[in-house]
């Protein structure tokens, strides 16, 4: 069981750019990670992703010397179901700015 729910672990800007990257990148060692943010030492990446891991947002594989991450979406569903609650919501704002839009056209 995780220790660090996936809100927390999303809360974070530079978890949702390491989770990103996961995604369109598939397994990333730390170093590549670190690599794409320059402000950040690699302690601090190690540590997000030590976040990352204890929410099982990530998996992570030691080969050799290097440590290789994957993202794991699927504590990720708790999240999406949470959110999906609000969808109407956006729907009713993006009908009101399509009206708003359409009287100043006129």
């Amino acid at each position: 069981m995780s220790t660090v729910s996936p809100y927390h672990a999303i809360a974070d800007p530079t978890r949702r750019a390491i989770l990103d990257l996961l995604r369109d990148q598939g397994t990333c060692t730390t170093g590549t990670i670190a690599t794409h943010f320059a402000t950040l030492s690699r302690p601090a990446i190690s540590k997000h992703l030590k976040v990352l891991r204890e929410a099982e947002l990530v998996r992570a594989q030691e080969r050799g010397r290097e440590w290789h991450y994957t993202l794991d979406p699927e504590p990720l569903r708790a999240v999406e179901g949470w959110i999906a609650r609000y969808e109407p919501f956006w729907q009713r704002t993006l009908e009101t700015l399509k009206h708003f839009v359409e009287s100043a056209e006129k």
